[in-house]
């Protein structure tokens, strides 16, 4: 038999199927009932014999999953014709979504489960020796994505097709995604994510839709019949070649597309060179051009690589809008309409070119007068805000944009020269003021306030993000145009998320409220019915138990070693950064680790803390701190057995979607730990409590409305407001006052001196107490005494099986408004005016 076969194993066992780590989800009727099995299985068998000369019987299980991953996109690209038929014919207004990443996971699962088509396909692949699992662990992640961002963005995709809202999404095919994690003795190192290799089979290629981008050059400008003229010369043009992912919906009329870029040469060889034996030089250029869709968010602490980045948001957002003009154009004789025709979303600050490149379409191209164009373009754009750091708030050198892209920079600084005259109308004098609205100030190009100043909605990711923004860090502009500002709470996409990841909890969560929670998530409210039902609450207990051994068992298979399932299974996955305090965890579990070292007798919970997450690269302090995860971890392996079951620290590399479906269904303690003020929403407190994890976070972000939603008897809520985060700031904030007054504490520090598995961290000790420029910036040592009193009030709970299982069911229950449908909703209601088909 091939060496692609496996033998069929008996799986029909619990036991069976927990040990594999592949409970499969309770199967629901297909939504298609025109893909019967024998239809299906033709299809499969014409997709086999077309695209590989095979049959089923001799195709190996490489060829069974591109057969079926191609048999679902096109299944999904014959329901979007249809849907783009329907839409055409009704002349809807559509809803184009512009972000950097997307961060979609792995499809095929997602496909078939959306498609409901599982139970045929299982049949199937069953005669042939093979089943779903195995196609699903064939399939990759695609790198299209980083973090929360890209998960959200995802997440409204599914969310949009699902409520037959007819939408684009628009980013970058990136060659290489972000970068796959290896730790080496700790140390993040970064290795090409070639996913392209087995995920190009989802991707359609759509060259007739090619478009041309120009950057460099320089402009001339004249007068012709009363009218500017620009006339762009010596520029470089690159290509920006389409190609579709299909993004399905769970059981929904339509499917959306997600348009990926790739830039290419329009020549791609300098034959002269070439033929002069100068090889290299001759595809230097080539190389260069192709260099903007090679890889995500490339390192910009040089020169050459904040190019990169600009050209990359210029690159996609150019062609996205000239493409979404062309789409307007197949419809209406002209751009009068387009406004009232097309919604664009711009997600945080990347696409912001959109602005004036729409302006750039309309004057030189279209021959609007400015203030119509400027019409157009402020009624057709809006902006959803994702960062509250400053120095996360996006800005460019306006030497870099004037260089690359000259015709955008002197729009930029027209839209900047008519809105500062505008605001000294009304605010004549106030100079601080109008220098904080502008768009230029100090050389910079300030993207947000570009974003402000060119949408008509501008909004925040949850209630104290919102506030923040209209408060603090966009005052002035909310002063001035105070309707322009509203929120939408973030949401994950439950199915994906519960449904999916989660087969066990699911089906009890059928047979207690039914299946409609699938397509309405607020029906999960009536789960809270059960809170006394010792049964159901039994019942959780064992699927946590369950889905704890699922996860050891994967983890033990990817990563080498097993996991307590006796011990609460403590969980801190996202991105690596200072703000969501990774550190205070760790200095936490430090502190516990010296209780034990002092008396391995201690009697506490055996517990397992779990960490992932990807640093940036060129981020030094972040890749500090998992190198410390990673040493305290490898240091209590090497204590006794009395101290190592009742505590273990691990961190999982590579972090991804995958990943993450494998460990939220396992976890019984969400740590949401950001600095208050500082974190916008978050979205994996949400995955983590639809799957019944249990809270313990700050005031930040969506754990404020977590808490409102649960009830404070169902989270653990420490640490500063972000009210007395800035009145701290305003006091001068010394650590050392916190330090010299906690002996815990002190013994931390000394611990991080004296260093783990051989190595010392005394420079994370001087980031806490003596920094050159400001130690612990994000107050770890201020919140470590109540996180520490939260944590022992936590362990109380858990002692008590009943009150925690209790608590998990609330999380549970409460779910249900943190799900994306009703985001999505509430962007098409109050901020695109859209309406489902």
């Amino acid at each position: 038999m091939d060496k692609d076969k496996k033998d069929i194993k008996d799986t029909n066992t619990e036991e069976n199927k927990i040990n594999n780590g592949e409970h499969k989800p309770k199967r629901h009727k297909s939504h298609h009932q025109a893909y019967t099995r024998s239809k299906l299985h033709k299809i499969i068998e014409e997709k086999l014999s077309g695209y590989y000369g095979l049959t089923c019987e001799n195709a190996t299980l490489t060829h069974f999953y591109k057969a079926v991953a191609i048999l679902t996109r096109d299944i999904l690209s014959e329901k979007r014709r249809d849907f783009r038929l329907k839409s055409k014919t009704k002349r809807v207004k559509n809803i184009y979504y512009l972000c950097m990443e997307f961060l979609v996971g792995k499809q095929l699962k997602n496909n078939i489960y959306n498609l409901g088509i599982e139970d045929e396909l299982e049949e199937i692949l069953n005669d042939y020796g093979f089943g779903l699992e195995d196609l699903y662990e064939k399939d990759v992640d695609p790198g299209l994505g980083n973090g929360g961002l890209g998960r959200l963005a995802a997440c409204f995709m599914d969310s949009l097709a699902t409520q037959n809202y007819y939408g684009m999404g628009y980013s970058i095919r990136y060659e290489f995604g972000l970068f796959r994690q290896k730790l080496v003795d700790g140390w993040q190192i970064e290795f090409p994510d070639d996913w392209l290799s087995v995920g190009d089979v989802f991707l359609i290629p759509r060259t007739d839709h090619t478009v041309k981008i120009n950057f460099g050059g320089y402009i001339e400008e004249n007068w012709e019949d009363g009218q500017l003229r620009t006339e762009y010369k010596d520029f470089q043009t690159v290509e920006a070649i389409p190609y579709d992912l299909m993004i399905s919906g769970y059981a929904c009329e339509g499917a959306e597309v997600l348009r990926l870029w790739r830039a290419k040469s329009p020549t791609s060889i300098n034959i002269n060179l070439f033929s002069q034996g100068d090889f290299v030089k001759s595809m230097e250029e080539t190389a260069r051009v192709e260099a903007i869709s090679k890889v995500l968010y490339p390192a910009d602490n040089h020169y050459e690589g904040k190019t990169l980045r600009l050209k990359q948001q210029y690159f996609f957002v150019s062609a996205s809008i000239q493409n979404i003009i062309k789409r307007h154009l197949d419809i209406y004789p002209n751009l009068n309409n387009f406004h009232r025709k097309n919604a664009v979303h711009i997600n945080d600050t990347h696409p912001t070119f959109a602005i004036p490149e729409l302006m750039r379409i309309l004057i030189d191209e279209h021959g609007y007068v400015w203030e119509d164009a400027w019409k157009i373009v402020t009624d057709t754009v809006a902006y959803t805000n994702h960062t509250i750091l400053p120095e996360a708030l996006e800005t460019w050198p306006e030497y870099l944009v004037k260089t690359n892209m000259p015709r955008i920079y002197a729009i930029i600084c027209e839209i900047n020269r008519r809105l500062c005259e505008d605001l000294w109308k009304k605010y004549t004098g106030n100079w601080d003021k109008i220098q904080r609205m502008s768009i230029l100030a100090f050389n910079q190009i300030r993207m947000a306030n570009l974003c402000i100043a060119g949408g008509h909605s501008i909004n925040g990711v949850a209630k104290i993000h919102s506030d923040l923004l209209k408060n603090n860090f966009f005052r002035d502009f909310y002063e001035d145009t105070p309707k322009k500002f509203t929120n939408v709470t973030n949401g994950i996409a439950h199915r994906r998320w519960l449904v999916q990841s989660n087969p066990l909890l699911s089906e009890l969560l059928d047979g207690c409220i039914g299946p409609d929670y699938r397509r309405d998530a607020s029906i999960l409210e009536d789960f809270k019915k059960f809170e006394n039902d010792t049964g159901v609450l039994r019942s959780l207990s064992e699927i946590k138990h369950r889905n704890k051994i699922c996860l050891s068992n994967y983890i033990k298979k990817t990563y080498g070693f097993s996991l307590n399932t006796d011990s609460v299974f403590n969980v801190q996955v996202k991105r690596l950064h200072e703000y969501k305090r990774q550190l205070l965890n760790v200095l936490r579990i430090i502190s516990v680790y010296n209780n034990l070292l002092e008396n391995p007798e201690a009697d506490i919970l055996p517990q397992t803390y779990i960490f992932a997450a990807k640093a940036a690269p060129s981020y030094h302090m972040a890749k500090q701190i998992i190198k410390l995860i990673y040493c305290l971890g490898e240091d209590i392996k090497k204590q006794p057995k009395i101290i190592r079951d009742k505590l273990s620290v691990v961190f999982l590399e590579d972090y991804s979607v995958s990943l993450a479906e494998q460990i939220m269904p396992a976890s019984e303690v969400s740590q949401q730990i950001s600095l208050a003020g500082k974190e916008a929403s978050g979205t994996g407190n949400m995955k983590l409590m639809v799957n019944g994890a249990v809270t313990i976070g700050t005031l930040d972000g969506a754990n404020i409305e977590i808490s409102e939603a649960v009830g404070e008897d169902n989270i653990f809520i420490f640490g500063m407001t972000a009210e007395e985060v800035d009145a701290l700031w305003a006091a001068k904030y010394d650590p050392d006052d916190y330090y010299v007054r906690n002996e815990k504490l002190m013994k931390v520090i000394a611990s991080l001196n004296g260093g783990f598995n051989g190595v010392s961290f005394n420079h994370i000790t001087q980031y806490l107490l003596a920094a050159d420029y400001i130690a612990d910036p994000f107050m770890c040592l201020a919140d470590f005494k109540d996180y520490c009193l939260a944590h022992d009030k936590l362990d109380e709970a858990y002692g008590d099986s009943l009150r925690w299982n209790k608590m998990s069911l609330h999380n549970i229950a409460s779910a249900g408004v943190f799900a994306a449908d009703r985001s999505i909703k509430e962007y098409a209601e109050n901020i695109w005016d859209i309406h489902s088909l």
